[in-house]
């Protein structure tokens, strides 16, 4: 979601979700960015690992994964899928996307967790990138950056019901 009424409402019920929990965050204020590149120029200086996250199904269109990793990182969705027992993952639709974690293309972020419900969608972090101690976020908008501690985010999915699961994502060529 970029700027407007409902992407900001969105924002705040968020970040009054963490207030609520006591989960501390740092926030910066910034233009719309769709890529890692914009986002760190956007906001330099910020703590914590830089995120890239995709949004992905399998073949089957039954199950669907939010994928964390380096910004760096080109994941081999092939050897992924294979490695999580699901065939055929690809990038889910924006329908998909908004159906499931109610964001827009830009905003991908795994705080869009607060918004699947269900439970729907398995959380895979990249083993490397967890070790970090802190990570940027998008606050479901992509006009903010949120730096949220590990524990942060482990007590946010505790909120959402959704364990994460830790892996090496396998890095394409």
């Amino acid at each position: 979601m970029s700027a407007g009424s409902g992407a900001e409402a969105a924002r705040d019920r968020l970040l009054a979700l963490l207030d609520a929990h006591g989960i501390e965050y740092e926030r910066a204020d910034h233009p719309p960015v769709y890529t890692c590149e914009e986002a760190r120029r956007e906001s330099p200086g910020l703590s914590g690992a830089e995120t890239k996250n995709l949004f992905v199904r399998d073949g089957t269109g039954r199950r669907h994964f939010l994928v964390a990793v380096r910004p760096e990182t080109r994941v081999d969705l092939k050897a992924l899928g294979a490695l999580l027992g699901a065939g055929g993952l690809r990038f889910a639709s924006p329908r998909r996307l908004r159906e499931h974690l109610g964001l827009e293309a830009g905003s991908v972020t795994l705080l869009g967790v607060v918004n699947d419900h269900e439970q729907a969608v398995d959380v895979v972090i990249d083993e490397d990138l967890w070790r970090e101690p802190a990570f940027q976020c998008h606050p479901l908008v992509n006009t903010s950056t949120l730096v949220l501690s590990r524990d942060g985010l482990e007590r946010l999915f505790a909120l959402t019901g959704h364990t994460p699961h830790i892996v090496v994502v396998p890095p394409r060529g």
